[in-house]
């Protein structure tokens, strides 16, 4: 496939803030760009826009006078549809409605080339759906820029139910050569990254409904334990409470109420009460003079300084979280090991600290659960999980234990799974159903996770290194003490699984057949 030559015209209709950061991508990267607003003064103020953008990338020294001047000879501005006859691309972005985008293309069509492509910049609806009642579907798919364009390297590349896969490589190659990082998707309900990021969202608003944790503690555990940019009560106050919860809920319905894609319901009062976030001045936290009338920020729980162990036993492999041993032994607690029997942490006192697995305290005489961690030696915070019948010295030498590597500690309710384990586990899930859906390869997943949502693992990354029995076993423990479907483990997730024990079987087959020759 070849990309879109650059001396072919760009069009783009929509001359909002998405539309001048499109047009300003396929300006500096050589074309002559169209911006279309059927408000002629829309347009213009869109042409500006842009002008004004390069004016300030040249201030900053980041583009020199010669190309700015080139490129804002490039730029022109019209409301007369009939103007786009030329364009080898159009870009639409325009109001997120389904019939008014398919009315923008079916005049659309009347006036381009054959040679045209067609592409919407939607982020919600169905690009198999917007191509609908088109003379020539095959040449229309879907361009999804993030906000905002000129920053933000990924695009979606969609593929509707008739789009050509010619037509789909000449985009993906057009958009490549534009600087970008490019993922091929099928067109299903959020395309990648909002169909795959919804667990970032839903499990901590879950954890908070079941009374786990408040959000800034969970914000503070995904991002100081998960390594999460930033947490999800602190980011949809930034998208916006309505935005978020809208996305969530139309990959909801377009799943037809799909137990994995459930909204919550704490998130629908924010949204019913006007705390839409910082753009209201309240949401899930308060912003401006909202904050100021606090009396204090809101702050993670952190546990109050105990005494760590001077010794401890480490009975089985602890997988995932295997580095604590190293990390023990370097802060000076003297580590004996036994291979068999576990996983767990013996602790002075005889109880046990776990990895989280899907189970909760609850049902074992003496056991503290402690969460996943991208990074163990990295992470600055621990969660740990005790219910009522833990005791006061197991808790207290598990939390001593944490704080003597270093680590803040956050106590949280005897929540399966706690908080990063089952986010990340659901991740993995959703991940590998998609893949096996011929939605987009694991590869391109995550890339689209890591760079539209800035994750610091892909999630078929975070399988492999977590093992490809980890979220399997974690989700099938979940869904045991959670039925009704969002935790069960999807079949791709489980073939995954078997594939990789047969591989494992096979192997060993082969060292012992070697051994006995």
């Amino acid at each position: 496939m070849t990309a879109i030559e650059r001396s072919r015209t760009v069009a783009v209709v929509g001359a909002g803030t998405m539309g001048q950061g499109i047009a300003q991508v396929a300006l500096l990267a050589g074309h002559r760009v169209l911006i279309y607003d059927i408000d002629e003064a829309a347009a213009r103020a869109g042409r500006s826009a842009v002008q004004d953008r390069i004016e300030r990338l040249t201030a900053k020294g980041r583009l020199d006078r010669a190309e700015a001047d080139a490129a804002i000879g490039r730029i022109e501005s019209s409301h007369e549809l009939a103007d786009l006859a030329g364009a080898a691309l159009v870009i639409e972005a325009v109001v997120e409605d389904a019939g008014v985008k398919r009315a923008l293309f079916a005049s659309l069509e009347k006036v381009v080339a054959p040679d045209a492509l067609l592409a919407t910049n939607t982020s919600s609806l169905s690009v198999t759906e917007l191509a609908a009642g088109l003379s020539h579907p095959g040449r229309f798919l879907g361009l999804h820029f993030f906000n905002p364009a000129p920053l933000l390297p990924l695009v979606e590349v969609v593929s509707g139910f008739a789009t050509d896969p010619a037509a789909a490589g000449r985009a993906y190659e057009t958009v490549l050569g534009w600087g970008k990082s490019p993922v091929r998707c099928a067109d299903t309900p959020g395309f990648i990254v909002n169909r795959i990021a919804r667990p970032f969202y839903a499990e901590a608003f879950a954890v908070y409904e079941e009374r786990g944790a408040d959000p800034a503690t969970i914000d503070a555990v995904l991002r100081e334990s998960g390594g999460f940019r930033m947490g999800p009560f602190e980011l949809t106050d930034l998208i916006g409470q309505d935005v978020n919860e809208a996305v969530t809920r139309s990959v909801w319905e377009s799943f037809f109420h799909s137990p994995k894609f459930t909204p919550s319901l704490a998130q629908r009062r924010l949204v019913q009460s006007g705390r839409l976030g910082r753009k209201s001045g309240h949401g899930w936290f308060p912003y401006g003079e909202a904050a100021a009338a606090q009396d204090a920020p809101a702050r993670p729980h952190t546990a109050g300084p105990q005494p760590g162990p001077a010794s401890v036993s480490v009975v089985g492999d602890l997988g995932p979280a295997a580095e604590l041993v190293d990390l023990m032994e370097e802060a000076g607690i003297t580590v004996s090991v036994s291979e068999t029997g576990g996983p767990y942490i013996q602790l002075p006192g005889e109880g046990q600290l776990v990895l989280a697995d899907g189970k909760t305290s609850v049902e074992f005489a003496d056991v503290v659960y402690f969460d996943l961690a991208l990074d163990y030696r990295g992470a600055t915070r621990i969660a740990l999980s005790a219910s009522e019948d833990t005791s006061e010295e197991t808790l207290a030498e598990a939390v001593g234990l944490f704080q003597k590597l270093g680590k803040d500690v956050s106590v949280i309710g005897d929540v399966p799974g706690m908080i990063v384990a089952r986010t990340v586990a659901m991740l993995i899930d959703l991940t590998a159903d998609a893949v096996a859906r011929g939605v987009a390869t694991a590869e391109d997943i995550d890339t689209a996770m890591r760079l539209g949502v800035n994750y610091p693992l892909g999630p078929s990354q975070w399988h492999a290194e977590l093992g490809q029995d980890w979220a399997y076993d974690l989700l099938h423990h979940l869904d045991e003490r959670c039925p009704g479907g969002r935790y069960a483990p999807s079949l791709a997730l489980y073939r995954l699984g078997y594939a990789a024990d047969a591989e494992d079987a096979g192997a060993e087959d082969a060292t012992g057949a070697e051994d006995g020759a």
